[in-house]
């Protein structure tokens, strides 16, 4: 007998697939996607990112079931055609004591708020969950909620963008962190390029962290 999806779905996340096990996981669909991935994985910046000793790169949205999928914003209802095209590709400096995180990605004509300028709201929540994702690698249990976040918009973001990513964690105390970070338009060399938002995030570790289930969950 085939198992149920909610077995699937505990089973995902008891054993999730490891950082390098998510980066063989996604199949482009439309020659689209296919081109988009393409530029993402061999762009300079994530060659260099590839070559830093300490980081890690994966795809962490792949770590979550695919039953649970159609219901996590940023892992399902947000992927796909015309919207964050093909799964963000993330590198971070887990082990460090004030972990760091670079993630890139596309994003298309479908998550507009004005026509042709991405929504102020999706970067809000990409950031929220990038500098979250920063930083829980330092937390006790590794997971934690946010507690506070301010952002600063600095220009509109065109749709149809490579985009990058940047958080860093500035300070820990046990179950407390704050990070800061901001999206930038990728430039074509690998250098920093113009930033279209910045924000600074404080996470608590909540009580009960131990017994939570790991939607992104590391190695």
């Amino acid at each position: 007998m085939a198992a149920s999806p909610a077995a699937e779905t505990i089973n995902g996340f008891v054993s999730p697939p490891t950082d390098a096990e998510t980066l063989t996981l996604y199949h482009p669909s439309t020659a689209l996607a296919t081109e988009i991935n393409s530029h993402l994985t061999t762009h300079p910046l994530a060659i260099a990112l590839r070559s830093k000793p300490g980081w890690t790169e994966s795809r962490p949205h792949l770590k979550i079931p695919p039953a649970m999928r159609p219901h996590n914003l940023t892992g399902g209802t947000l992927l796909g055609e015309g919207k964050i095209e093909v799964p963000p590709l993330t590198f971070q400096d887990a082990k460090a004591e004030l972990p760091e995180l670079i993630q890139l990605s596309y994003l298309g004509e479908a998550l507009c708020g004005h026509p042709g300028i991405i929504h102020g709201g999706l970067l809000a929540t990409l950031l929220d969950e990038g500098l979250a994702r920063a930083c829980f690698p330092a937390l006790p249990n590794k997971v934690g909620v946010t507690a506070s976040l301010k952002i600063d918009y600095r220009v509109p973001c065109p749709a149809g963008s490579y985009v990058v990513l940047r958080a860093q964690t500035t300070k820990v105390e046990g179950r407390k962190a704050w990070v800061k970070g901001w999206i930038e338009v990728l430039g074509e060399d690998g250098g920093e390029g113009v930033k279209v938002v910045e924000a600074e995030a404080l996470f608590i570790e909540p009580r009960g962290a131990k017994s939570m289930a790991r939607v992104y969950s590391t190695q």
